[in-house]
């Protein structure tokens, strides 16, 4: 059970509170609020993955990332329309784009690229800790945010959530344990996710997910992150009811995304 954020996220966290310091000194919060006007109507992100289980197929949110801080450089052709493309014409349900530039090779304009080339639903990865980043998120065409409860102590993850949702934005809360998640149930969430990955030993396990089932309530999708990369898990999770799915490196290393993410949901 973790009582603190890992030290790779304390890094993230740390470095992430000086990044929006300086955005906040190029664009003040009013200036930027100023902006949510023309922002693109959302695009209903949960919606967009009900629609794909009640047509009986997974769910797929399929990640657009160059690099992380424990592989490098997972992709050095990264066009992120081409990838958003590619995903779509394979059948995900929803994107999510890293937009963290100093640990992930993330920028903003890949979300905008890569929400511009087709119609899906896109959520901005990144480690929000400021209502400033929500507003951002939304004038950048972000149909959903993420936000991790290891990041966050109770109060804060309650604003931002609210924040968002007052925004017409989804939200992807994301949790790792138990702990985690008894937190994170006290916002009444219809959209949930399980890293299988754990953030102090980088390890992960599918039974992360399953073992945290029993704990949330039928009404409410439970994602599962990290760790999918054979068909043979893509049916563990299905056979214990867990319908959507967030995956990255497995397609980023693949020459065509759209290829492995066909070979991996929906090859018959």
């Amino acid at each position: 059970m973790s009582n603190q954020p890992s030290d790779i996220l304390l890094k993230i966290l740390a470095r992430k509170k000086v990044e929006i310091a300086d955005r906040k000194k190029k664009v003040a919060a009013s200036q930027l609020t100023l902006t949510l006007a023309s922002a693109p109507i959302p695009r209903g992100f949960i919606q967009s993955m009900r629609d794909k289980n009640e047509q009986g197929l997974s769910a797929v949110i399929a990640e657009i990332k160059k690099a992380s801080p424990s592989q490098g450089v997972i992709r050095e052709n990264f066009n992120p329309a081409e990838i958003a493309l590619s995903y779509a014409n394979a059948g995900a349900a929803c994107l999510s784009v890293l937009t963290d530039v100093d640990f992930f090779q993330g920028h903003d304009d890949y979300l905008i690229a890569a929400r511009n080339a087709c119609s899906l639903p896109v959520i901005r990865k990144d480690f929000i800790i400021d209502e400033y980043q929500i507003v951002e998120a939304r004038t950048l065409g972000a149909d959903c945010v993420l936000l991790i409860v290891a990041a966050l102590d109770d109060q804060t993850l309650k604003h931002l959530h609210q924040v968002a949702i007052d925004l017409g934005m989804d939200v992807l809360v994301e949790v790792h344990d138990q702990q985690e998640l008894d937190r994170a149930m006290k916002l009444g969430l219809s959209l949930i996710g399980i890293n299988n990955r754990n953030l102090r030993t980088f390890e992960t396990s599918l039974s992360t997910t399953i073992d945290l089932l029993d704990q949330i309530p039928d009404d409410c999708i439970v994602v599962t992150e990290s760790g999918i990369h054979t068909n043979a898990d893509v049916r563990l999770m299905r056979d214990n009811n867990v319908n959507a799915f967030l995956v990255g490196e497995a397609f980023m290393r693949a020459e065509e995304p759209g290829d492995a993410l066909r070979s991996l949901f929906f090859h018959v």
